[in-house]
Order: structure tokens, then C-alpha cells, then sequence
């Protein structure tokens, strides 16, 4: 292998751990969003990002890339840092109802990153957005259910109804951010070209 060969894959590796870093930071400020921007709250509802920004590092970065920068977030969190919604952090998060949407990220960045690896079009980048957005709501809505029927405290009128109900809410924001992860991410894959369309 020549020199410029080797350089040239050093190269792409670090852009590549780079990219991984700079999407694991933009969830981290996601989470906790409307700590920077407070008028980020609708109805008393806060407007967090972090399935946004997951969703948008599968489409540019890719299915592995994309899944590894929300691996690398949630393990950072795990790890202590108040890097979660609510600035929490810490390895007892792992009994939260709402833990099952974070570990969902990566799931859903995968899913999003496979879909526009095997099709570029527009279309596929709005739907692949659409898709991992309903997997999200489908795992973490059970994993909060199971969550609070097994060992989290939950409300006695509590049932699978009202676990969807709570998930009302944030739907209409998280299907508008779809459509514009879906959009930047096509824009942005024109210009940088960042990963390469099979």
C-alpha cells in the first residue's frame, strides 16, 4: 500500500470518528435543549431533539457510523454524565421507563442509515426518517410500559391505552422533524457526500 493510500484511509478515519463525535455531542445538547433555548417548550412540553439528531446521523453518517455515534452517547450517559433528558446520567437511567427510547436510538439510526444506503432519493430519505421515528415510538412506548408494570412506580389508572396517550403530545413536532432530518439530510448528502450511495 502506498503512502498516499495509507494517509488517505488515516484520513477517513479520523473524519469518520469525527462526524461520530460531533452527532454523540449534538444529542447530548438535544436532550437538554430547552435549557439553551428556553422558548423551546410548547404547552409545558419540552421540545427535545435527540431522536432528531439520531435519526439525522443514521441518514448522513450512515447505518454503522450512524448507529455507533448514538452508541457512544448512550454510553457516556451511562457512564455519569448528565447527558440524558433532564440532565440525568448514571447506570441506574437502565431502570428508567424512558430508557428504552435511548437505547432505541440506535436502532433507529441504523434502520434510517440502511434504508438511504440502498436508495438516495429524496423519498427514501423523508420515509427512512418516517420509519425510524415510528420504531422509536413502537420500542419505547413498550419498554415504558413494561417498565412501570414491573418495577417503576406508575399511576394506578395506568394501562397500555394511556402509555400511547402519553406519546400524543410530542408526535406532531417528531413528525415535522422527520420530514426535516429527512430534507437536510438529502441536501447535505449532495453536498458532502459523506456516505457513499450503494
Amino acid at each position: 500500500m502506498s503512502t498516499v493510500t495509507e494517509q488517505s484511509h488515516q484520513k477517513l478515519k479520523t473524519v469518520d470518528i469525527a462526524y461520530i463525535g460531533l452527532f454523540s455531542t449534538l444529542m447530548m445538547i438535544g436532550a437538554n435543549i430547552t435549557s439553551f433555548v428556553p422558548f423551546m417548550i410548547v404547552g409545558g412540553v419540552p421540545i427535545t431533539l435527540q431522536t432528531f439528531f439520531a435519526i439525522l446521523a443514521g441518514l448522513i453518517l450512515g447505518s454503522r457510523k450512524g448507529a455507533l455515534a448514538c452508541t457512544v452517547y448512550m454510553c457516556i450517559g451511562l457512564a455519569g454524565a448528565p447527558v440524558f433528558a433532564r440532565f440525568g446520567g448514571g447506570f441506574s437511567q437502565l431502570l428508567s421507563p424512558t430508557f428504552g427510547f435511548i437505547i432505541t436510538f440506535i436502532l433507529a439510526a441504523f434502520v434510517a442509515g440502511l434504508m438511504v444506503e440502498r436508495s438516495g432519493t429524496k423519498k427514501s430519505y423523508i420515509l427512512a426518517a418516517f420509519i425510524a421515528t415510528a420504531i422509536n415510538y413502537l420500542v419505547g412506548t413498550n419498554w415504558m410500559f413494561i417498565a412501570y408494570k414491573l418495577w417503576a412506580s406508575a399511576p394506578e389508572d395506568f394501562s397500555y391505552r394511556l402509555a400511547w396517550l402519553w406519546m400524543i403530545p410530542p408526535l406532531p413536532k417528531d413528525i415535522i422533524l422527520a420530514i426535516f432530518a429527512g430534507i437536510l439530510a438529502y441536501r447535505l448528502q449532495k453536498t458532502l457526500n459523506i456516505m457513499p450511495i450503494q
